[in-house]
């Protein structure tokens, strides 16, 4: 027997090739975000509703189920195993329609010395 024509299990089985969706399939070939998203930025879910939840499509339905607890950009990617890109295109999205809350980060406050002060008098206190 031809060593090329061995049987042998297919390095991707059905199952594998029909669950595995491009990324620019879920984000409709977009590949930048609305919103500003850092990998640390917070978002979560202001009032959840069950019936926004069922007409999403399944990746941006579970973002929105895993939003519901404040959670990172970076959290919910690896959370879902949802490339990066994709998860700042989605949750954007979500932003747009007001189904998720985007929590500013220290970059949205790189010029407020209040802020400034606040992060470092909490540094001081960590124990060392």
């Amino acid at each position: 027997m031809p060593l090329d024509s061995a049987p042998g299990p297919s390095p991707r089985t059905p199952r594998t090739r029909s669950r595995r969706i491009r990324p620019y399939a879920l984000t409709g070939g977009r590949t930048r975000a609305r919103h500003h998203l850092l990998v640390e930025t917070l978002v979560s879910v202001p009032s959840y509703d069950p019936a926004l939840s069922e007409s999403l499509m399944p990746e941006s339905k579970a973002l929105y189920e895993r939003a519901r607890a404040q959670l990172s950009i970076a959290e919910l990617s690896a959370m879902l195993s949802i490339p990066l890109g994709v998860v700042r295109v989605l949750i954007s999205d979500l932003a747009t329609q007001g189904a998720v809350f985007i929590h500013p980060t220290a970059h949205a406050y790189s010029h407020d010395r209040g802020v400034l002060e606040r992060i470092l008098s909490g540094l001081r206190e960590l124990p060392v």
